[in-house]
């Protein structure tokens, strides 16, 4: 499977792991990059030394390219940007922010910087500044989102740039990637898909509570202050929605979210804590390495497009 995302990136499939924090460590960015994919380590809100780590273990488990997200409200966004640009890290994703002040010594270094964006006009304004792709995330999925959707917002940014776009939001099977491909991206992102293999560190109780999700599970909370996060049902859901019915202060709000994704992601804590997942959790039934999942997502697209191809042809 061919597209610019694969020539770009030096990858064999078209597919980049979501760069989730306490989630995206070097053992699954690695087991994604050796399975054809482009693995991604999580910056989130770690230090430098954290992430050094990271992608030091990573290089000892695999010789493929791999990537690091950057969320630029960090506050060791700086050391992080510093950090990838003396590891020579090829690829890095962005998010929470504009990567424009960093652009010009990140090109200079050989990285292609590719922000995950929520509208057009961000994408347009990414693609300005030197963005090698654009990766669009629909409301549809795990953790921060915008509200447009995937399949709204994909065919929109298409039409509007020159440089691939890459789909997230809402993708987790061969299905959802060819309806991406069918609507012009060039590649896709998938998160809560990889959370579900057996490469992923998380608690075991994580990966089971999106295993029992529901197609209504998958709920957004934290609207009121101005940056929703989609999240699976549970104790602690219910209390964060009623704190904002009752006009809880922002601050308030922020307070009560800290620490919730670490108790859920590494003490598997996950009526306290933050599940982070997209509403694709309710299709996914299994765990299985990172290799078996990419490999069947890459079988499907091909059976599903072949399958359309005679429907239309039949037609």
């Amino acid at each position: 499977m061919k597209t610019r995302i694969t020539e770009i990136l030096n990858i064999t499939y078209p597919i980049i792991q979501g760069g989730m924090a306490w989630v995206s460590n070097a053992d699954l960015a690695a087991a994604v990059s050796e399975a054809g994919g482009l693995g991604i380590i999580a910056g989130g809100n770690a230090p430098r030394e954290i992430i050094e780590k990271e992608i030091h273990r990573a290089r000892t488990l695999t010789d493929k390219d791999f990537g690091v997200n950057v969320m630029l409200l960090s506050p060791f966004v700086d050391d992080i940007i510093d950090l990838v640009i003396e590891e020579k890290i090829p690829v890095i994703t962005t998010g929470a922010g504009n990567p424009g002040k960093y652009m010009e010594r990140l090109k200079a270094a050989g990285t292609k910087v590719l922000p995950v964006i929520p509208s057009v006009a961000l994408a347009q304004r990414m693609e300005k500044i030197g963005a090698a792709a654009v990766i669009i995330e629909g409301t549809e999925a795990g953790g921060h989102i915008g509200e447009l959707t995937t399949m709204s917002l994909t065919p929109q940014v298409v039409d509007a740039l020159n440089i691939p776009v890459i789909a997230a939001g809402g993708i987790a099977d061969g299905r959802g990637m060819l309806a991406a491909l069918s609507l012009g991206a060039e590649g896709v992102q998938i998160g809560t898909r990889f959370i579900c293999s057996t490469e992923c560190t998380v608690h075991d109780k994580y990966k089971q509570k999106i295993l029992s999700a529901k197609d209504r599970d998958a709920v957004v909370t934290a609207r009121s202050t101005g940056h929703p996060v989609r999240v699976l049902r549970n104790n602690f859901t219910k209390e964060f929605i009623r704190l904002e019915k009752l006009n809880t202060s922002k601050e308030a709000l922020e307070e009560a979210g800290i620490g919730k994704l670490r108790l859920a992601v590494v003490d598997g804590d996950v009526d306290s804590g933050s599940v982070m997942a997209g509403q694709v959790a309710g299709l996914i039934k299994d765990i299985k390495p990172c290799k078996e999942i990419i490999e069947e997502i890459i079988s499907d697209v091909a059976v599903y497009s072949q399958r359309n191809a005679n429907i239309i042809k039949e037609g």
